[in-house]
């Protein structure tokens, strides 16, 4: 699932951590959350703001909660308002799927004043699980192999949120996965297009406040 694979290039495969600032990171899989349902059918686009189209479950409850959110919230549309408000818990609820899927496990690191729940992928199984998703997008793009719908999104939300060299570790494969941008834009539904852009901009927008 994108947002699966999106997590599992987003955080080291060893401490847990984000590879990106938190919010960049959320931004990410909320994105991919909402790509999600657009791949699904049961989302569109138009000029900025979201629109189900269909309220039919998915089988996924993750996305059936993420559907169901924006069912029950019609007046709110932006795509921006519906980052911003995913974002805040989409690594715990993402990471949660992937523990049900026995694709990583909990990990609980004590503060002094508080705890924080990572999510690792701990036997070599899970470790090959979690590197796989970075090899398989290089791999491709590096043979320039023809790739399903959901790899090409995921691409292009590593790209816009700024984990381009984390998949694409040389500096020859981040020149290919850039000159190939353009080409895979192009074949996304326009939905997952203004998704990418609104993602992107929202992480230039985090990052900025960041740095002040």
């Amino acid at each position: 699932m994108l947002a699966n694979s999106y997590y599992l290039i987003a955080h080291d495969d060893r401490t847990g951590r984000s590879r990106l600032h938190p919010r960049a990171a959320g931004l990410g899989l909320a994105s991919a959350l909402l790509g999600e349902l657009m791949l699904y059918g049961r989302l569109r686009a138009m000029t900025g703001d979201l629109y189900v189209v269909s309220q039919e479950p998915p089988g996924d409850s993750l996305a059936h909660t993420v559907l169901d959110l924006l069912i029950a919230q019609p007046q709110h549309r932006e795509i921006r308002t519906w980052l911003a408000y995913l974002a805040a818990d989409a690594t715990d609820q993402v990471g949660e799927r992937l523990l049900r899927a026995g694709v990583v496990e909990p990990v609980t690191r004590r503060k002094l004043l508080s705890a924080q729940t990572l999510y690792l992928p701990l036997s070599a199984e899970q470790r090959n699980t979690a590197a796989w998703e970075s090899i398989r997008l290089s791999e491709a793009l590096a043979h320039r192999r023809s790739m399903a719908l959901n790899d090409r999104a995921l691409i292009a939300v590593v790209v816009a949120t700024g984990l381009t060299r984390h998949v694409f570790a040389g500096v020859q494969e981040q020149r290919e996965c850039m000159r190939q941008l353009p080409a895979i834009m192009a074949s996304l539904p326009d939905d997952l297009v203004q998704l990418v852009q609104y993602t992107e901009a929202a992480v230039g927008s985090a990052l900025a406040v960041g740095r002040r």
